[in-house]
């Protein structure tokens, strides 16, 4: 029975579910006067509110009136325009008149001078071929629309900033319009030079000069300098290289067959899952090449550390130091080389370098936050339930609650005459109520530090950041004393407290998440990298010395 009346209702229904209804708005009202009136009437009772017909039929007119008259003869538009014909012909000829007329007039002013937006053909080579990425393509409709609208706008008098492509160039490292190189890099660079060229570098000096950046050019010596890859002494280099690479492959040699045997399956197949993963959206990543190089570095580094193994975000550690070393030996960007143009002898320079130095990272990482947190195994950072990962976490949202309570103390409260409570911060803002916290707006939505930052710490930022970044910021991790280990920590917050009114503006659990996963750093530079890490150290100077700073 109840079968026999759910068939009655569906065919007395005129809508089936799933079914194709027409769909119409302000951009696209309907042509015919009987769909307007259907689509009002379905509108008014769908929203239960009164809805006067005074403003339907005005813009039911403003439609018929401003009608595009120009595709009538169009053969594409043919179709579409003998189906309209009724509602075209009550157009408005005096409308359409008039506005014939000032299209002509814009359209004569904007011929005056068309080339000053287009570059000269003989000024285009030949023989050039070009490949433009998808992002840069968009980029360059974006420029020439601007170019046609520009004598209709005014002339703003902002700065202009240089536009990052989507998947912004890993050797872009100017974000803020500056030079590719002024008075002060070339001297800075003059300078690492010397540090690097004399018999014994003096270690302590390339740390300062490294904190707010290494120059690309020395950048590779630089890295391997301060990772503790290479000595000090320059004699010494080209013989550690050379030890310290066979090494490597005496290792590849003597484990690498084992990865298909059963005890070792696991971590070789979520590392052979995990390449793929690894920076997918820029094409070097994505080579067969580079995806081996980077199966052998993953794997020999989990059999030479059994008692933690490979753990899921360490395979984006290795990013950073084969595009620095990469680097080295091309000189054009490397988003996009094809690695099979290099020899096979720099390549094994490549990936023995870049493994020796992603180990020098992890193992600083793993026993200097042992020397921090009383309690851990060398291992805790990698071990089932990263319990060293948390504790890192935790500190994180002590530090800024800290952070939070001490931007509150530095309120002003007084009293006004009728008795209410006013606020004044430190620049001289008053408010009725105090500003509210980033720490107790998390409390308040329910948002657990463990859902957003256990990434930032196990991946070093890597997610929320582009990879130029990611590499400016490592100049000074490694200038850092206990750079990755400790003053990520300081970065972490500053990252966070950067944010706060973003955060503060979202009101709802899935908007904040949604907010901390996809963070829009995407077009973030050497300016950015700079302020951000500046606010660390200045976190860092306030706090550090405090043994309880972060505790409660």
């Amino acid at each position: 029975m109840a079968a026999e009346s759910g068939r009655q209702f569906w065919k007395r229904s005129a809508k089936l579910p799933g079914s194709i209804q027409p769909v119409y708005g302000a951009q696209h009202p309907p042509l015919d006067s009987r769909l307007t009136k259907n689509f009002i009437k379905d509108r008014s009772k769908a929203s239960g509110l009164p809805m006067k017909s005074k403003k339907a039929s005005s813009f039911h007119e403003f439609a018929r009136s401003t009608s595009d008259a120009w595709d009538i003869g169009d053969d594409e538009d043919e179709d579409f325009s003998s189906s309209s014909s009724s509602s075209l012909q009550t157009l408005n000829s005096k409308v359409a008149k008039a506005a014939a007329a000032q299209v002509l007039e814009n359209h004569s002013k904007l011929r005056v001078k068309p080339e000053r937006c287009q570059p000269a053909l003989g000024d285009l080579p030949t023989n050039c071929k070009v490949i433009k990425s998808s992002s840069e393509a968009q980029l360059s409709r974006t420029s020439e629309e601007a170019c046609v609208r520009s004598p209709l706008q005014k002339q703003q008098s902002l700065p202009l900033r240089p536009v990052i492509p989507l998947v912004a160039r890993i050797s872009d490292q100017n974000a803020s319009g500056a030079p590719p190189m002024t008075v002060r890099e070339k001297t800075r660079l003059e300078k690492f030079r010397q540090l690097l060229s004399s018999h014994n570098t003096d270690l302590d000096e390339l740390r300062k000069c490294s904190w707010p950046g290494v120059p690309r050019e020395v950048r590779p010596v630089t890295w391997r300098l301060l990772s503790g890859y290479l000595p000090a002494n320059s004699e010494r280099r080209k013989l550690t290289l050379q030890r310290k690479r066979e090494e490597y492959f005496g290792f590849i040699q003597q484990y690498y067959d084992s990865r298909n045997e059963e005890h070792h399956q696991d971590t070789y197949r979520q590392i052979h899952i995990d390449i793929p993963r690894t920076n997918p959206l820029i094409p070097l990543f994505q080579q067969p090449l580079v995806q081996e190089i980077f199966e052998r570095i993953l794997f020999i580094w989990a059999i030479r550390h059994p008692a933690s193994g490979y753990v899921q975000g360490i395979n984006d550690l290795v990013t950073p130091f084969f595009v620095v070393f990469l680097s080295e030996h091309v000189e054009e960007d490397v988003e996009n080389f094809d690695v099979t143009n290099l020899s096979q002898d720099v390549l094994r320079s490549i990936e023995a370098d870049s493994f020796w130095c992603m180990s020098k990272l992890l193992d600083g990482i793993q026993f200097k936050l042992l020397l921090l947190t009383p309690g851990l195994s060398p291992q805790d950072n990698y071990t089932f339930a990263q319990p060293g990962i948390q504790k890192k976490v935790k500190a994180l949202e002590e530090l800024v609650s800290r952070i939070d309570g001490r931007r509150h103390g530095s309120l002003v409260r007084f009293v006004t005459a009728e008795g209410g409570l006013l606020w004044e911060n430190s620049q001289g803002r008053v408010s009725q109520k105090p500003p509210e916290q980033v720490h107790n707006h998390f409390r308040k939505y329910e948002v657990e530090y463990l859902q957003f930052a256990f990434r930032w710490m196990n991946n070093l930022l890597m997610r929320e950041l582009p990879l130029r970044c990611t590499i400016r910021l490592w100049d000074t991790y490694q200038s850092e004393p206990e750079g990755f280990s400790h003053f990520h920590l300081y970065v972490c917050a500053a990252f966070l407290i950067k944010w706060r009114k973003e955060i503060l503006d979202e009101e709802d659990f899935q908007g904040l998440l949604m907010l901390l996963q996809n963070l829009p750093t995407i077009h973030w530079g050497n300016e950015e990298i700079g302020l951000l890490l500046a606010e660390a150290y200045r976190l860092k100077y306030m706090f550090a010395d405090a043994p309880n700073h972060y505790r409660r």
